[in-house]
């Protein structure tokens, strides 16, 4: 939602202790989100078929899952709470950006429930932001089987303990991270930035605008510009876009120059489009995108091992 004057021209600093306030917004706009389910519209765009995994509410049924198996996710694996709404943010923007936000977790309370790998045979589990049960869960289930786990703890890191951290990285096969979480994943654990590598397969360290650095378990780190001459709108599930492409070039046995060259031009569409499943993929424009920033060849390269509609 929208408020079109200032927070902080209805605040008293001295009555804060009895605070009241209504604000009277004029827009209010509602869009889809969830960290695994923006991942997982994204890999279904690029023409993979990924399972989506968590706890919802009843309403989900309604309009959401609908609108993921049209765009190639399985939902199977999503579990409906009798009791609980599906977890929503709730936010409301001044005219100066100021923000107040609200995030109701409901039914996402009932995920550590959820046996993941009694739902099929993997590849690999990416597990994102979600209960902390549950992503211990996941993840022990995942290292005790045998199976490799990707780890996205992202915005769980700032409510995590360091053993929840410890936990949930210790084995990744791959880690994702921006520049800040990447720095409290080290501070929080107390291990050093070559520590934290000797204990995944790969890190993987988004930078926004600059790009990306990959740094895989032998060899020298990879680094990928991002798609230049965006226009940036709204920069939310610009990450989860970019793991959605990275994990979709591994998936096709691309390296993972080529991966995460797949994962920038999928965040450029994110990031010039409102809202985080909001953005088309149009194979010729996808390419064309892809081969501009980063030569013909790496154009060829995903045409070939991409099946883009």
């Amino acid at each position: 939602m929208t408020f079109p004057g200032r927070f902080g021209d209805s605040l008293i600093a001295d009555e804060l202790d009895k605070l009241s306030v209504s604000f009277l917004v004029d827009g209010l706009d509602v869009r889809r989100g969830g960290t695994a389910a923006n991942i997982s519209f994204g890999l279904g765009k690029l023409g993979l078929h990924p399972v989506l995994v968590g706890a919802v509410g009843q309403d989900f049924d309604a309009d959401y899952r609908p609108w993921l198996e049209a765009a190639g996710v399985d939902t199977s694996g999503v579990v409906v709470s009798s009791t609980q709404h599906t977890a929503r943010f709730v936010c409301t923007t001044d005219s100066t950006q100021a923000q107040i936000a609200s995030f109701y977790p409901g039914a996402m309370g009932e995920a550590g429930d959820i046996d993941v790998l009694s739902l099929g045979a993997f590849d690999l589990v990416l597990i994102s932001p979600d209960d902390p049960a549950a992503m211990v869960r996941h993840t022990q289930a995942c290292r005790d089987a045998g199976v490799p786990f990707a780890a996205d703890p992202s915005q769980q890191l700032t409510f995590a303990d360091s053993d929840m951290i410890r936990s949930v990285v210790d084995g990744a096969t791959y880690l994702f991270s921006n520049d800040y979480e990447s720095a409290l994943i080290e501070q929080k654990t107390g291990w050093s930035g070559d520590e934290v590598n000797s204990r995944v397969g790969t890190r993987i360290t988004t930078h926004g605008k600059d790009g990306v650095t990959v740094y895989p378990a032998e060899g020298e780190p990879v680094n990928v510009k991002a798609i230049p001459g965006v226009n940036a709108v709204d920069p939310t599930g610009v990450g989860d876009s970019f793991r959605a492409g990275f994990l979709a070039g591994i998936a096709a046995d691309l390296d993972f120059e080529r991966s995460a060259q797949i994962g920038c031009t999928i965040a450029s569409l994110v990031v010039e489009t409102t809202g985080t499943q909001e953005y088309e993929i149009d194979r010729e424009s996808f390419l064309a995108r892809l081969g501009d920033a980063y030569g013909d060849a790496a154009a060829s390269d995903v045409d070939s091992a991409l099946s883009l509609s």
